[in-house]
């Protein structure tokens, strides 16, 4: 049977009628071949078989654009479908080669676009043109196996796994292009980084004040000089601007909304995007998911209609300082801030593909106070997703669009950056987040000390009645839980700072008032309208915690002068307080001498350390000899979490043990010898 196609000859945007006619013959054809979710590859002018669509904006995108005029088999449609699911083809009239990776990459882009689809509405293909034509060129005459635009995209991954320099990535484009002078390549890396942003890999550079007072965006975008300390936003010479403007700082900006939108753009992840709400665990007593914790329950109760939609996004942010230059004699701290997806599974949502950077925050000194100045971005951002969502196609639910929401959780940090984040001192007499305004603490020589740790016993622990430490049984209650309530009244007392480090404004420094107890600041967390509700609003990093808590108690036990504890300052201390009087430091002659305590190796066991295995883990530690003539054993540890964790328990056993319980005597025997 002869297919009339006469009528895709008539110009586009006609309203003939054998051209309505024709269109008409030929969705019905396409119909019976559109794909499991309704859509098909778009023929017009536009979209040249690259983009799919329904049958819908087919429709409205052919009497817009026009009938593409070198489609002449239409395979895609149901002319002649044998041939097109027996040869995998890029363009129909392009040669018979394998299909090209990137096309699903473009189709999960374009059809995740929710204003794609809508008829009547301008087509997003527009600023996918680029893409299109570097996806339909040949990389080289005749060498059809893979497209300009896959080679490139392979090019750059090469480029951030070697860390080539972009210099070096500019003369090796130079030095393709001489060698093949065909070669359908862009010319340099700028223009590499130009197509790569539309493909959803770009961010946006935000100009920051040199004293990280404010950032030049939104209403501060066209300000030449900081609205805090008014300060030239860019860098001077001799009081004068020379050449291009050049900022002091830039902070990088990568969007969420899009990332969080792909992630419902294939059926796989979307599906994936539902875990917490079919994976939780039905035992309350087992946890293996934050969705079975405390915490995330009580949001969901205080928060039911965000809860009510399981594909709403829960996000949880980590940040940190690192030296990007590997080089430590160079004193430079750049901070990346990370966002997780709570929804998928344990195995998952803390894979490096799942983790997303939201910011780069520029050095060279970490933001401390003005970590708020930052975060701006990125706190709006949520706010506009928590109060408006965005429009999002669910790949595992037939492409419909749905109002995408998301919150953010918590916080995971490490000490030094939970009191940046949260806005609470990690210092002085009150350090403690939890206990607050009833930390335990006192001055001894040099620093701060905590005490007071055996109120966090049960009542009915034998340590409550132990005379060994001070001489003294304790019998007080754990520190009370702080409401939500209790930390809002207490941030309304705190006073409003300036931000920045310049020395006339944000960088003089203030003694807090007594009624603002360790407050800094309020953070700039707060504006987002759950935040205060938020049971378990900042976590501390583990990793950080049993690593150093491991190396100075491994250190004290071996007697390392360069991990150990028991110091002479620390003995000088308990005789100040008048306790411990064993180990108090005594004059023996012209010799100041160190009573050997209970919890050390004496000199002969330190020597029997070897390599010892611990549940399978492997080698744990070794003894090794100092540099030199002194004769100090030196534990070298494994960097690995779990040998820490491993080698940590055992040890808490061993520095617990108490000669008056058999089996705590038996331990001791053990791993002393």
């Amino acid at each position: 049977m002869t297919i009339d196609k006469s009528w895709t000859q008539i110009r586009k945007c006609s309203n003939s009628t054998v051209f309505w006619q024709g269109l008409q013959s030929f969705l019905q054809m396409a119909k019976p071949h559109v794909n499991d979710r309704g859509f098909i590859r778009c023929p017009c002018n536009r979209c040249i078989n690259n983009a799919q669509h329904q049958l819908e904006v087919l429709e409205t995108h052919i009497h817009r654009f026009g009938f593409m005029s070198d489609y002449n088999d239409w395979i895609y449609h149901g002319e002649n479908v044998y041939a097109a699911s027996s040869s995998n083809v890029l363009h129909p009239n392009s040669g018979v080669h394998d299909r090209d990776e990137m096309f699903e990459v473009l189709e999960d882009i374009i059809s995740n676009d929710a204003e794609v689809d809508q008829l009547g509405s301008q087509s997003s293909n527009v600023q996918y043109d680029d893409l299109f034509t570097a996806l339909n060129s040949e990389l080289y005459p005749g060498v059809s196996s893979i497209s300009s635009l896959n080679f490139l995209v392979k090019l750059m991954h090469l480029k951030v796994m070697n860390k080539w320099t972009n210099k070096s990535f500019d003369e090796l484009l130079k030095l393709l292009k001489l060698a093949f002078p065909k070669m359908d390549l862009v010319e340099s890396h700028y223009e590499a980084k130009k197509l790569m942003t539309k493909m959803g890999l770009g961010y946006q550079s935000i100009h920051v004040c040199k004293n990280d007072c404010a950032l030049f965006w939104n209403e501060n975008s066209m300000s030449e000089t900081c609205p805090v300390c008014f300060e030239s936003r860019w860098k001077m010479q001799a009081g004068r601007r020379t050449g291009k403007n050049v900022p002091h700082k830039v902070l990088r900006y990568f969007p969420l909304a899009p990332r969080l939108k792909r992630l419902f753009a294939t059926s796989k992840t979307a599906k994936l995007m539902r875990w917490h709400q079919s994976g939780k665990s039905t035992d309350d007593n087992v946890m293996r998911h934050p969705v079975d914790g405390r915490a995330w329950k009580d949001f969901d109760s205080k928060h039911t209609e965000f809860a009510d939609d399981v594909r709403n996004v829960r996000l949880g942010l980590a940040a940190d300082g690192f030296n990007p230059f590997n080089n430590m004699s160079i004193s430079y701290s750049m901070w990346p801030v990370v966002l997780t997806t709570y929804n998928l599974p344990p195995w998952l949502c803390m894979k490096p593909e799942y983790l997303m950077l939201s910011l780069l925050i520029p050095g060279p000194q970490s933001p401390g106070k003005d970590m708020d100045v930052f975060l701006r971005p990125l706190i709006e951002e949520l706010n506009e997703l928590w109060e408006n969502g965005i429009d999002t196609r669910d790949a595992s639910n037939d492409r419909k669009v749905f109002k995408m929401r998301a919150a953010l959780l918590w916080t995971v940090n490490d000490f030094p950056a939970r009191s940046s984040l949260s806005g609470w001192s990690g210092q002085g007499y009150k350090a403690c987040p939890t206990c607050n305004e009833n930390t335990p603490s006192m001055r001894v020589i040099g620093k701060t000390a905590y005490f007071g740790h055996r109120r966090l016993l049960p009542s009915t622990h034998r340590w409550r009645s132990n005379l060994d430490f001070d001489g003294r049984t304790d019998r007080k209650c754990p520190p009370r839980r702080f409401s939500s309530v209790d930390i809002m009244d207490q941030l309304r007392r705190v006073k409003t700072t300036i931000p920045g480090k310049h020395p006339n404004y944000g960088g003089v420094k203030r003694k807090r008032g007594d009624d603002e107890l360790n407050w800094r600041k309020k953070s700039i967390f707060y504006e987002l309208p759950y935040w205060a509700e938020i049971e378990l609003k900042h976590n501390l990093d583990v990793m950080h915690i049993e690593k150093n808590i491991c190396d100075s108690l491994l250190g004290t036990l071996m007697g390392d002068p360069h991990k150990f504890k028991d110091t002479d300052n620390a003995r000088r201390d308990l005789q100040n307080l008048g306790i411990r009087s064993e180990l108090h430091l005594y004059e023996d002659g012209n010799k100041l001498m160190k009573p050997a305590a209970e919890y050390t190796f004496s000199e002969a066991n330190r020597r029997n350390v070897r390599r010892k295995k611990h549940a399978g883990q492997g080698r744990i530690l070794h003894s090794e000899q100092f540099p030199g003539n002194r004769d100090i054993l030196k534990v070298s540890m494994c960097t690995f979490i779990d040998y820490y964790i491993s080698l940590l328990q055992y040890l808490l056993k061993l520095v617990t043990c108490n000669s008056q319980h058999k089996q705590d005597d038996d331990i001791c025997r053990r791993y002393r010898t």
